[in-house]
């Protein structure tokens, strides 16, 4: 059998290869960028998502303050102090008052933060990058209800960011100094005299290794002691040696004063460790079927040595992934469940409808399962199947008929003018010279598209019935129609 990691044939990079590989590595896009992808052939394609120049400018609405939840001066310590001292409760209750108006506003914040990310998403154009963010973000999990500093989540999504596409040793070794991670996982409570287990255990469990791979209790603990003194102090990280033991310790099986920097070298030293993060990339964008299979395993543990071999350069190894023929093999099209933000932000990006109110989108996603700077554990969402149940395909289904409509379930209609929605970029491309549309070819063609690949024979009866009910012609309010109809498709829920 052909090596799985083969390079897809230059005839093979079609528009619906095109499609696919956009779906994929970013949040798809609409017929005219997908043709124009194609245009480009399979090595531009994956180039420009690849090596899309970095811009730092921060983005509108991206002024959030890292100063809400601020420690308090020492003047305010003197002043709590001697309000105490004098039993003050009128001073006291001051302070506490003061104190509740930050909290207030730090989780006024992270709804906005909420919100930035999620509007990111719909209008970068470097759409692998926050792809990969966001799955950075599931894979190294923090949640904004434990640590409870929005700021602290800002951070971390920016360092996430910044490496997404880089070095997973640069992502492992700054995730141990990451002001967010540290408090979630109790670092900060990390001291010589009693070592806090909490960040070593994930970090060989979850984030380099995987469950009982390669490593003992004894790892953990030694691990734990390592990790001492790590801490921070307002926004920045902090490396407090008083706290950190530096007595010999015993890791992997060798002895040595090692510290938090020598602990991970040792971790990504292990084989399983490229292999891990192979397989956890391979489910995000391959698939995500629980069993793994034969030519999916071969093409694992390919990318796993190509990890080993960058020493954990990601692009190269994205680059061999985007560029492979596994990657376009029929069972592996449609055979990953779309994420809520997968879900919400490929359907503006692909059928260009409004993005409607942020909040909304925001909310719905939470109901889907998918709430932003709040994965449900450390351990991330579970994603695939997991994503499907019926509640959440109730969400799921009008999710796409508001953005399409503008309409809630509830029937309350949010059609301001400037979030009118024009459908007909998906159809008039198909006119002929003539300029002479015909209107099955174009619904079954519509159909293709929005789903993402081709279509069942009950599906092709469906949409004929659908558009002679219609009376066989089809305009922008037929296609919306057409889009809601689609939308509530089991296989809409698939990229």
């Amino acid at each position: 059998m052909d090596d799985p990691l083969k390079p897809l044939a230059k005839t093979h990079f079609d528009f619906a290869a095109a499609q696919h590989l956009l779906n994929r590595a970013g949040f798809g896009g609409t017929p005219a960028q997908v043709r124009a992808l194609t245009e480009l052939t399979l090595e531009g394609a994956t180039a420009l998502l690849l090596d899309a120049r970095r811009d730092d400018t921060p983005t509108a609405n991206e002024d959030f303050r890292g100063d809400i939840l601020r420690e308090d001066t020492p003047e305010e310590r003197e002043a709590i102090r001697r309000a105490r001292a004098a039993g003050d409760e009128d001073a006291i209750a001051k302070f506490q008052q003061l104190r509740q108006m930050r909290e207030r506003s730090d989780r006024d914040q992270i709804v906005a933060m909420q919100k930035w990310w999620l509007s990111r998403m719909i209008e970068t154009p470097r759409p692998l990058e926050e792809k990969l963010t966001l799955f950075w973000h599931g894979h190294f999990a923090t949640g904004y209800r434990t640590i409870e500093n929005s700021f602290h989540m800002l951070q971390q999504n920016r360092m996430l960011r910044n490496s997404c596409i880089g070095n997973f040793e640069t992502l492992a070794r700054s995730i141990t100094t990451d002001p967010a991670m540290l408090k979630y996982l109790d670092n900060d409570e990390n001291r010589k005299r009693s070592p806090n287990e909490n960040l070593a255990r994930e970090l060989l469990e979850l984030f380099t290794l995987g469950e009982g791979n390669g490593y003992n209790e004894r790892d953990i603990k030694e691990g734990a002691r390592a990790l001492t003194g790590r801490t921070f102090r307002g926004n920045n990280y902090f490396f407090d040696a008083s706290q950190y033991d530096n007595a010999s310790k015993q890791l992997f099986g060798r002895s040595g004063n090692f510290d938090g920097d020598e602990f991970v070298t040792m971790i990504l030293e292990h084989r399983q460790c490229s292999h891990f993060i192979a397989l956890k990339l391979y489910r995000f964008f391959v698939n995500d079927a629980p069993t793994v299979s034969k030519e999916g395993r071969e093409a694992i543990t390919g990318l796993a040595k190509e990890l080993r071999e960058n020493h954990y350069d990601l692009r190269p190894v994205l680059r061999t992934l985007f560029g492979s023929q596994h990657f376009y093999a029929p069972e592996n099209r449609l055979a990953v469940i779309k994420s809520p933000t997968q879900l919400m932000v490929q359907t503006i990006r692909s059928l260009g409808t409004p993005p409607r109110e942020m909040k909304s989108l925001v909310d719905a996603g939470d109901l889907m399962g998918q709430q932003l700077f709040q994965p449900p554990s450390v351990k991330g969402w579970d994603g695939g199947r997991a994503w499907i149940n019926t509640a959440t395909l109730f969400v799921r289904q009008n999710i796409v008929v508001y953005l399409v409509t503008g309409r809630r379930p509830q029937g309350f209609d949010w059609s301001p003018s400037e979030m009118a929605y024009d459908s007909t970029h998906l159809f008039e491309h198909l006119r002929d010279a003539s300029g002479s549309l015909d209107s099955r070819e174009a619904v079954r063609n519509i159909a293709t598209f929005a789903l993402g690949g081709s279509i069942a024979p009950e599906r092709v009866a469906q949409l004929d019935a659908f558009l002679d009910d219609l009376g066989g012609t089809i305009n922008d309010d037929r296609v919306k129609a057409l889009l809601c109809l689609v939308g509530a498709m089991p296989e809409y829920q698939l990229c």
